[in-house]
């Protein structure tokens, strides 16, 4: 379990002010947020390697806010692997027995049960300078659990990769999870690698956390239009909300709010906006008539811009659907949503 208490942290220029957040034994938690908005800044203030201004940093309810990071049973993992060189794949791994008084006679089969979960085993003598990017993220993996932490740190462990050994270290993230049941703690500004992974996730912001919650739930109820913005709810609207509606930028639709009438915004994802050339019939959507602004190609798909009078929707729309209507930028078309998507703030 990590608990932060009211954690500061000052460099030249920025602060991280006043971090408050609990995660529990055993849990996949994300820290997420863009780049410059202090997530590596806590992660490495958890594992002794930032000093902090103020608060307390526990783990497993003990106080090692001062203590050096030999001394908290961490693990930590970075994007760039940051391996030894000069070491093969085994002695990588074995690294770190030396410095927490483990021998390896004991460590060996706790080495070999890693070394298997990870399928490292075939390449144990091979030079880490001949690997690919996956299998050096893999002996990364394998060095960090080496010394048995209680917590797992992974700093954008992913970014670095290419696609396909992204998706390879993805998968033994989620494995090893599930076989050893540690905490683990990763940040990354990929909400996909949080969707995957993560049972609960923070956003942080200008250093600050803004929401913390299940995965899904932030992913589909962002609490600001900053975080919404962040989690790629594209269609933002300053709104009001009264009488079972939503008025925003001389438009309505139907909004079933408790409590009295209020100013807020609007937020839809791009994926729940429908672009057509006819509106639909009979399903209860919203929908309006506007004018095609924009055509984006985003290789798989397009982002398709859609002005009605002073808004602007953007929606996202497959190669063969956009094919089949024919869209050209300029045409008419119907935008269509389902008001049950519609996330009010």
């Amino acid at each position: 379990m990590i608990e932060l208490d009211g954690v500061r942290i000052e460099v030249p220029g920025f602060a991280v002010a006043d971090a408050c957040l609990r995660i529990e034994r055993g849990e996949f938690f994300c820290l997420l947020g863009h780049t410059g908005s202090g997530k590596s800044l806590l992660l490495e203030a958890i594992a002794g390697l930032m000093p902090t201004a103020a608060g307390r940093i526990l783990l497993e309810g003990r106080d090692v806010t001062r203590l050096p990071p030999e001394r908290r049973g961490i693990g930590i993992v970075y994007q760039d692997s940051a391996l030894f060189p000069h070491l093969n794949v085994q002695r990588n791994i074995r690294y770190g027995l030396r410095h927490h008084g483990q021998s390896l006679a004991q460590a060996r089969p706790r080495l070999d049960r890693i070394m298997d979960l990870l399928d490292l085993k075939r390449l144990g003598r091979r030079s880490v300078t001949h690997l690919s990017g996956g299998e050096r993220q893999r002996v990364a993996l394998a060095r960090a659990l080496a010394v048995q932490p209680s917590v797992l740190l992974l700093d954008e462990p992913l970014t670095a990769l290419d696609p396909n050994f992204r998706e390879e270290v993805r998968r033994a993230l989620k494995d090893l999870h599930r076989e050893m049941g540690l905490t683990f703690l990763m940040v990354t500004h990929d909400f996909a690698e949080a969707l995957y992974l993560a049972g609960r996730v923070a956003v942080i912001q200008g250093g600050c956390i803004r929401q913390v919650g299940a995965t899904e739930e932030v992913f589909r109820h962002p609490a600001t239009p900053e975080v919404a913005a962040f989690l790629g709810m594209r269609n933002i609207f300053a709104a009001r909300f009264a009488n079972g509606s939503a008025r925003f930028q001389g438009l309505e639709c139907p909004l079933t709010l408790d409590g009295p009438a209020r100013d807020g915004f609007l937020a839809l994802r791009p994926e729940d906006v429908a672009v057509s050339r006819t509106p639909p019939a009979g399903n209860g959507w919203t929908a309006y008539t506007g004018r095609v602004d924009q055509l984006l190609n985003l290789g798989f798909q397009f982002e398709v811009t859609v002005l009605v009078g002073k808004a602007v929707f953007t929606s996202f729309v497959t190669q063969r659907d956009l094919l089949d209507m024919g869209l050209r930028e300029g045409d008419e078309v119907s935008v269509a949503f389902d008001p049950v998507r519609a996330h009010a703030m």
